[in-house]
């Protein structure tokens, strides 16, 4: 398979991130495999909240829009509150999916789209349904049906995965970059319908 832009971006805020380490460990796992992958990480970048207005006149909102339209899939690395993904996640795609006036079309159309969640129970790990419905619906986009969601109790000690949890992030990586990799070559491309 030929090397393909498979970028992961970390959307925790929190210092102290299990989904940033998940970030780490998604984008190293992909390099593995002989693909480009670096980490964007949002706590870093300080993309302003979505507005609908001035978030598109912000040069992160600029690098991020590159980013995610280049790429042939995205990881989309965050953590679960409150049964459901965090906010930043949402503003994120909120503002690299707007289409609107002067020219601006959304970065995700046709993306394929793998979610890499950290959660402190395991009993949510069907909050990223609603997510996945929304960028496949709004943007055509294909979501790995692997979804790595990883709970306080998966770890067994910071950094490090417990065996079983780890062969699943692995696994959601290959199907990843499989899917990416197939859909490379897809004859169509989307755009705003219905």
């Amino acid at each position: 398979m030929a090397a393909l832009n498979l970028p992961v971006i970390s959307c925790s805020l929190d210092p102290a991130s299990r989904s940033r380490t998940l970030a780490s460990m998604s984008s190293g796992l992909l390099r593995d495999q002989g693909h480009e992958s670096s980490v964007i990480d949002l706590a870093e970048l300080e993309l302003p909240a979505f507005d609908n207005d001035q978030v598109f006149d912000s040069p992160v909102f600029r690098r991020l829009h590159d980013v995610i339209s280049a790429a042939d899939g995205v990881v989309l690395a965050f953590p679960i509150s409150n049964w459901a993904p965090a906010a930043t996640v949402k503003s994120l795609i909120e503002a690299t999916g707007a289409t609107g006036e002067d020219g601006r079309v959304a970065a995700w159309f046709d993306k394929v789209v793998t979610f890499v969640c950290a959660a402190g129970l395991p009993h949510s790990f069907m909050a990223t349904g609603t997510l996945g419905q929304s960028l496949m619906l709004d943007f055509k986009c294909v979501i790995n049906p692997y979804t790595a969601y990883l709970s306080e109790r998966d770890w067994e000690r910071p950094e490090v995965l417990r065996v079983d949890r780890a062969e699943r992030l692995a696994k959601t990586m290959t199907v990843h970059a499989e899917l990416s990799g197939l859909l490379a070559a897809r004859t169509y491309r989307s755009v705003w319908e219905v």
